[in-house]
């Protein structure tokens, strides 16, 4: 019995020992599923948590390989654009040499020329009777022969001109005193021929008058004036009134300005004069023969050529008596003869002083020649100073358009080398990002690291 109930006691006690057991591995076991799930559930969350980050990153890494593929096209564009920034470099490179070449070369040749013109422009009148504007057209180079020839040509003829003149008037003035020999030996002998032809000629006025135009010819022509230039013979103009007038000679001056000769021969008191031995008979044909002049005097003034249309004359007339001896006898008789000649606008001059007068006149007409000459010269002159500044500003548009050219050069040089986000720089950051190439920049386009960081330690920040 004791037995039994020890059993019995050993039973309900491992019985108990049983739901003890039980109840505490339920609750271990409920602990642990709960603890379980609660782990699960994390493990879910965290893998969860990295499926979105896989898939951000795949999307992140698609990106990138669509970035990356982007930079590739990029870095092929930019090897074009470099490839292509490099040739036009090149080529402006060459083009500034060359035109940083010609600019010097014509910089020195416009110092030289500018030199040149201001001492040949300073000396002009000294030269137009040497040698130096030969050397000067030979010294001024090709570039600017054609427009200093003409002017070159002009000089050298204006030169000997000068010295053909000069030496004209060098012998005119050697021979001054053998042509006053000459003239006085010519009065000599139209006196005498006067003489002579009173006689012949004595009554015929119309003789007379033709002798008297023969001998006017004769003084004309030893004055130096040519036929046809400097004057001309039976000219005709209208007078005041209408009236047909033809004076003798017309002389032209310069500034289309006419000097008019009219010649009046009075011979016959003045051949009975001379014929007559009786001196009441000489009083008398002289105070006729004075007085015949005194008349021609007055016709040739009523005639009023200063007047008249056509020519522009001085405020005289000259009045041609071609017998010395007539009018000096004349004058001796009456003193003032010559005052009421020029109260009339009528001047008297004889062979000697027309001729004198006409050698005047020769030499004003030389005189203004070498005028027109020198006027023609500063013309000519003048045009090539014009021609010479016109090339002066063509040559200062080079060196702007040269310095546009530098400026432009070296704004390309900066984007492609030196400047913030350079394209050198640029390419080579893509090449070391793993871009695959085939060829490498030349070492003297890069910039190594200490470089680099120098240069942007030196770029200002914004």
């Amino acid at each position: 019995m004791e037995i039994l109930i020890t059993v019995f006691v050993l039973i309900a006690g491992f019985l108990l020992a049983y739901f003890f057991l039980t109840s505490r591995y339920r609750s271990k076991h409920n602990e642990l599923e709960a603890s379980l799930q609660a782990i699960e559930k994390e493990r879910i969350g965290q893998l969860a948590e990295k499926e979105s980050k896989i898939a951000v990153l795949e999307d992140r890494l698609l990106s990138l390989n669509t970035e990356k593929d982007k930079l590739t096209t990029e870095s092929g564009a930019l090897r074009e654009e470099l490839s292509e920034k490099n040739s036009a470099m090149a080529r402006l490179q060459a083009m500034h040499e060359q035109m940083q070449e010609k600019l010097e070369n014509q910089k020195k040749e416009l110092a030289e020329l500018q030199q040149k013109f201001a001492l040949e422009f300073e000396n002009l009148a000294n030269r137009l009777f040497k040698q130096h504007s030969q050397e000067f057209m030979q010294s001024s180079g090709k570039n600017l022969n054609e427009l200093i020839n003409p002017l070159k040509e002009r000089l050298q003829t204006f030169e000997k001109k000068v010295q053909d003149v000069y030496e004209v008037e060098m012998r005119d003035k050697i021979s001054l005193r053998q042509e006053v020999k000459n003239l006085f030996e010519l009065n000599r002998k139209l006196s005498e021929d006067a003489e002579n032809l009173t006689k012949a000629l004595k009554g015929d006025l119309k003789k007379q008058g033709n002798w008297g135009e023969i001998v006017l010819e004769r003084v004309l022509e030893r004055s130096g004036l040519t036929k046809g230039n400097e004057y001309e013979t039976q000219a005709s103009i209208r007078g005041v009134d209408g009236q047909l007038l033809r004076p003798d000679v017309v002389i032209r001056l310069p500034e289309n300005k006419h000097l008019i000769i009219d010649s009046k021969v009075s011979l016959v008191a003045y051949e009975k004069f001379i014929s007559s031995e009786d001196e009441q008979e000489k009083t008398l044909q002289l105070r006729r023969h004075v007085e015949s002049i005194r008349a021609h005097i007055k016709n040739l003034s009523e005639k009023s050529y200063q007047a008249a249309g056509g020519f522009d004359t001085p405020d005289f007339v000259l009045l041609f008596l071609p017998v010395e001896p007539a009018f000096g006898i004349a004058l001796q008789h009456d003193p003032e003869l010559f005052s009421y000649a020029w109260e009339r606008k009528i001047v008297i001059v004889s062979p000697t002083t027309l001729l004198a007068t006409l050698k005047t006149v020769s030499s004003i007409w030389k005189q203004e020649k070498q005028t027109q000459n020198a006027l023609e010269i500063a013309r000519q002159g003048g045009g090539l100073y014009d021609k010479f500044v016109n090339f002066v500003e063509d040559l200062q548009k080079l060196g702007n358009q040269l310095n546009t050219v530098q400026k432009t050069y070296d704004d390309a040089h900066k984007k492609l080398f030196t400047g913030s986000g350079n394209l050198v720089g640029r390419a080579e950051k893509l090449r070391k990002l793993g871009v695959k190439t085939s060829k490498v920049l030349p070492a003297q386009y890069l910039l190594t690291e200490n470089e680099e960081d120098e240069r942007l330690s030196e770029t200002p920040q914004d």
